[in-house]
Parts: C-alpha cells; sequence; structure tokens
C-alpha cells in the first residue's frame, strides 16, 4: 500500500532513482513490522502442546481483523501525521495497522517445527533456534512478494501513466486487502483442522 509515497517521491524529486530508493525504506519497516509480530511467536514454547488451538485462534483474529477492515474504511489519523521523509516508519506503523503481520501468523505457526514427542531444555532450545529463522525467513519472503508487486504498480504508474493518472484515477485496494485477510485466516484453520502439518 506504500506505492503511492513511492511514485509520488520520485514524481516530486523528478528523479527515477527515488523510486526504488523509497520501495526500498518502505521494504525495510515492512519486514520491521513482519518481525516484530512473528518473532514472539517463535519463542513461546507452549507452542508445542497449544499448536493447533494457536493456530485457529491467529487466524480468527485475521478474519475478524479483515471484516472490521471491511466495516470501517477509514484509515487510521496517526499515519497522515507521519512526515513523507520517514518512509520507513510509515511502513512499519502501516503494516501493523493493518495486519499484514497476523496475517502471517496462521501460516508461519504451520510451518514451524513443532513436535509434540520433543521434550526437555535442549530440544526447546532447537525448537526456538528452528522457529526464530522461520520467522525471519517467512518475514522476508513476504516482505519481497509486498516489495515486488509494490514496485511494479509504481513503475507502471511513474513509467507509463504518470501524475495525470494518478490525478484523475484512485486505485483503492482496500477491499482487496481485507477480504485477503479474511481468506488467509479462512486458509490458515482449514489448513490446521483438515490439511497436513506444513501448510507449505
Amino acid at each position: 500500500m506504500g506505492w503511492p509515497l513511492a511514485v509520488s517521491g520520485a514524481l516530486m524529486e523528478q528523479r527515477a532513482k527515488a523510486l526504488p530508493r523509497a520501495l526500498g525504506l518502505l521494504a525495510v519497516g515492512h519486514f520491521l513490522a513482519m518481525v516484530a509480530i512473528l518473532l514472539p511467536f517463535s519463542l513461546l514454547l507452549f507452542l508445542v502442546a497449544w499448536e493447533g488451538e494457536i493456530r485457529i485462534a491467529a487466524g480468527l483474529i485475521v478474519i475478524a481483523m479483515g471484516l472490521y477492515l471491511l466495516i470501517n474504511r477509514r484509515h487510521p489519523r496517526y499515519l497522515a501525521r507521519v512526515h513523507p521523509a520517514r518512509l520507513t516508519l510509515w511502513s512499519f506503523l502501516a503494516a501493523m495497522a493493518h495486519g499484514a503481520g497476523l496475517m502471517l501468523v496462521p501460516i508461519f505457526l504451520g510451518i514451524c517445527a513443532v513436535d509434540s514427542a520433543q521434550t526437555g531444555h535442549a530440544a526447546a532450545e532447537v525448537l526456538m533456534g528452528n522457529n526464530v529463522m522461520t520467522a525471519f525467513t517467512v518475514a522476508f519472503v513476504h516482505t519481497m512478494a509486498m516489495t515486488l508487486a509494490g514496485g511494479v504498480i509504481a513503475v507502471a504508474i511513474y513509467v507509463w501513466l504518470g501524475l495525470r493518472f494518478l490525478s484523475k484515477t484512485w486505485l483503492n485496494l482496500d477491499i482487496v486487502w481485507a477480504l485477503s485477510l479474511v481468506l488467509v485466516g479462512a486458509f490458515g484453520i482449514w489448513s490446521t483442522l483438515y490439511g497436513s502439518h506444513n501448510v507449505l
């Protein structure tokens, strides 16, 4: 959702180099938001005993967030108060406000190496170490996909469509985002109840 900021930054500076720089700053903020959500889950030892229940609860929370965004279309006011030069901070706050990190929780828990047969302090340390790396990997892959998708839109508008297109047309992806949260939450619950242990 930060691609309009990347486009506007490049148009204001009148330099194509500003576009990838803005996308990079947005990606850093998004990645930090994903890690901030996923990392605590990777350190929870009670995942071993309650992994299924936590995945279902996370799926329900993601669905609730999507439904809330469908009902409440207003953007958080504090996002408008972040200075445009602070793209990383804006991206971090926007990802938190729109539930992007929550969206990854059911998927992340589904691919964590959780095995109820693993017991003891040493096994717990191995489990946590593996899950921390998984958290960073999931956050990185998601951020790269988000940056690629936003980058394609930003480049297309900057190179081919330009400011006139932006002034006449506004691409509102809020409904698409809210519905994607609902679908991912439902998929997380389905994969917990009926799917295999590893969903990816």
